[in-house]
């Protein structure tokens, strides 16, 4: 239910971003949204009009055949359901325009459509297109999603440049990097910690994160320099998505367990990434 919320939460915040932002102001979003916004510009005035929000429902369909065989079947449910209300409000929410400062609708259009991805993709699913592609090739690589999106959308940049003159690319370019930066910040899936637990509970513990997570645990034998006291240390690397199961694991079965929790700047050899 919580992911069906922040779904929709984010499906607001892209269609804000879009009828009240960027599209009054000819600045491109970025993946399959910005591609739906020069389709949609270019037809506007022909006999064959078609708005904005029903081609980004188009362009994902074959896109979620992708993440269905990629990603999972959970999390490209709901990123069709992202795309079902991100059409829905984008149908029923006027276009709007809110400043006449082509800088200013580029900034706040490209934070508010980040911030309704990040939270999307925190949650679960995705806004659809080319954020599953981005999905894709970041769990393959294991590095920061953003950085995929900016390289992505550089054919968006070039279109729009090509299609509307290169002022409209550069303040695109603007809307597209603010994006970027602000995902990364809202989505921390690639970030990884090191938790270092000592407890006289090692193996509820041990049984308890199983449990809930598929992570390796290293145990080694510890002792209380105060208490003289015979302890374990669990040693385990997961991801920063992972460290609320965590904490909800040590509350439950150790509220006294002493736990470190650190960043890890790298990892050499097997991690899952899924």
């Amino acid at each position: 239910m919580k992911t069906i919320f922040f779904i929709i939460v984010g499906a607001i915040l892209n269609a804000i971003s879009l009828n009240m932002f960027l599209i009054p102001a000819k600045v491109y979003a970025s993946g399959f949204t910005g591609v739906s916004q020069l389709i949609s510009s270019l037809l506007e005035n022909t006999s064959f009009p078609i708005s904005t929000g029903i081609l980004y429902l188009i362009f994902n369909i074959p896109v979620t055949i992708l993440g269905w065989m990629k990603v999972g079947k959970s999390f490209t449910i709901y990123s069709f359901l992202s795309v079902l209300m991100i059409t829905f409000f984008l149908e029923i929410i006027p276009i709007t325009v809110v400043s006449t400062d082509i800088l200013l609708n580029a900034v706040f259009g490209g934070v508010i459509a980040a911030i309704g991805v990040g939270v999307t993709l925190k949650y679960g699913a995705s806004t659809g297109g080319l954020d599953i592609i981005a999905m894709v090739l970041s769990r393959m690589k294991n590095k920061p999603i953003g950085g995929y999106f900016f390289i992505l959308n550089g054919l968006i940049i070039m279109a729009a440049g090509f299609l509307f003159g290169w002022e409209k690319a550069l303040y695109t370019l603007v809307a597209l990097y603010v994006s970027s930066r602000v995902i990364d910040a809202v989505h921390t899936r690639h970030e990884k910690l090191t938790a270092m637990i000592v407890t006289k509970k090692g193996k509820e513990i041990q049984e308890a994160i199983h449990g809930r997570m598929v992570r390796g645990i290293t145990i080694i034998p510890a002792k209380g320099a105060f208490s003289n006291h015979d302890k374990e240390m669990l040693m385990i690397v997961i991801t920063r998505y992972e460290l609320y199961d965590l904490e909800l694991v040590l509350k439950e079965v150790d509220p006294n367990a002493f736990t470190n929790i650190i960043h890890t700047q790298g990892i050499y050899g097997f991690f899952r990434n899924d």
